[in-house]
């Protein structure tokens, strides 16, 4: 393996491990304000006091989530300028715009308002300190925006021009960059994408609860928000099928490459069906064995039964003529399955929580062992299918860092052995798995411990390894 390789390889383990906890951390926190928001409006009612109860309990776990999502994020900026120096000299007039702004404003926003969260609940007035979680809860929304901003720049430049004597993209409209297209679906995708998922882990941790108790013994925090948990996920879950619809045809438009290696379609055609399991044949650029669906792909990617698609085949011609001779295609068995797998485990994640919606209509479900398993183990299949999406998204647009401008092994810092960046991925992966462990048993004794826990002082180990 050579340093862009292995540049690729830390980069992509650091962004997938970080993007585990962002969905949870903005979904979250979300969730934590609509539940204080429920204990304010019905303040000195019983309900009031469950949901304020359900606010505590879920605020401590959101905090331990969000503090892991501020340290893994902070390494991938770093990593612009350690291991893709020439990516960060080409894109920098543009690329930093959006991330500046992230910081002065998102993150700021998100620090201040949490800490007084935090620290208000007996100083403010309930107003201010209802207020406060909220404005926390925005800034997680504004922070995904600006860097979401950044990240379709990439898919689909924008609102720049070229400065060939320099060797680098200068702005030209902030406003194009951030309104690209581009942007203007994957923002609302990914937002949903989060709330399903941390509507997963609310119904995840409260089935635990409620399986390990009696039906008369049930807390009513559990009970209600496992109730507005299955409900956001199946809200959430139309919302970015919806959304993800309206993707993939702004995909077809501005990356025909990638959706067509996300359904191994070779050779462009109208009435293009949508691939359901197919074994290729890249050295031959076609494939051995396929079960589709007809006319699946011209709806996904045209909204028309004989929409026309271009193939794999077509795409590499164009950009070969455009770009110059070279390989334009990316690893089309990757983009294949992570395209399916992001699509399989959503949609499974959704027909689970529908099901048990209706189980819970009809009361089966606070008596079912076998439902409330099921249930305990909600969260993995968002947590998959995020992991999925950006692959596919990432690694389906290769061989280009920014489209159609600069190449990914054109990007790479020259100075940076191969060794040294072996050496900061062995580390960076050593320390995850450290901080992730951590994390993981912290999160695993608060929500074991249940909402009483979140009213009464907690006794903290004196070494904090000692979790592990």
């Amino acid at each position: 393996m050579n340093a862009t390789t292995l540049a690729r390889w830390q980069f992509a383990t650091t962004t997938i491990y970080h993007f585990m906890i962002v969905p949870v951390s903005i979904g979250l926190t979300l969730l934590v304000a609509t539940m204080q928001t429920l204990a304010y409006r019905r303040r000195g009612t019983p309900a009031g006091e469950t949901w304020d109860r359900a606010a505590r309990f879920w605020g401590r776990i959101m905090l331990v989530v969000f503090a892991l999502g501020i340290v893994t994020g902070i390494v991938q900026e770093f990593q612009f300028g350690m291991n893709w120096s020439i990516y960060s000299r080409f894109v920098g007039d543009i690329f930093g715009a959006p991330l500046a702004m992230e910081g002065l404003v998102a993150f700021f926003l998100e620090s201040t308002f949490l800490g007084l969260w935090i620290f208000g609940r007996n100083l403010l007035s309930p107003r201010v300190h209802l207020a406060s979680i909220w404005c926390a809860a925005i800034g997680t929304v504004i922070s995904a925006y600006f860097i979401l901003a950044a990240n379709s720049f990439m898919q689909h430049p924008v609102g720049l021009r070229i400065n060939a004597a320099k060797h680098r993209v200068e702005l030209t409209s902030i406003w194009k960059v951030l309104t690209n297209s581009t942007q203007l679906v994957t923002f609302p995708h990914t937002i949903l994408a989060a709330l399903m998922t941390a509507g997963a882990l609310l119904v995840s941790v409260s089935a635990w609860h409620m399986r390990r108790s009696r039906q008369d013994e049930v807390d009513p925090v559990h009970r209600k928000v496992a109730a507005m948990a299955l409900g956001v996920v199946l809200v959430s879950a139309i919302g970015v099928s919806l959304v993800g619809h309206l993707q993939a045809q702004v995909m077809t438009k501005q990356q025909p490459m990638k959706m067509a290696a996300a359904e191994a379609l070779w050779n462009g055609k109208s009435n293009a069906p949508f691939s359901l399991f197919a074994v290729g044949d890249v050295s031959h650029g076609r494939n051995k064995f396929d079960i589709t669906l007809p006319d699946g792909l011209s709806i996904l990617a045209t909204n028309h039964p004989s929409g026309h698609v271009a193939g794999i085949n077509d795409v590499q011609q164009a950009e070969a003529a455009k770009y110059g001779p070279g390989n334009y295609k990316p690893i089309v068995g990757l983009a294949y399955w992570t395209f399916r797998l992001m699509i399989g485990f959503g949609v499974l994640a959704a027909l689970i929580a529908a099901a048990m919606a209706v189980q819970w209509r009809r009361g089966r479900m606070q008596v079912s062992d076998r439902l409330l398993r099921v249930a305990t183990w909600t969260i993995v299949l968002p947590l998959l299918a995020n992991t999925a999406g950006w692959l596919f998204t990432e690694t389906a647009r290769q061989p280009w860092v920014v489209y159609g401008l600069l190449k990914t092994q054109d990007a790479v810092s020259p100075n940076v052995s191969t060794g040294l960046v072996a050496t900061t991925l062995i580390g960076f992966t050593a320390l995850y798995g450290v901080l992730g462990v951590i994390c993981f048993r912290i999160t695993k004794r608060i929500a074991q411990a249940g909402p009483d826990s979140a009213t009464e002082p907690v006794q903290e180990p004196d070494d904090v390894l000692s979790l592990v």
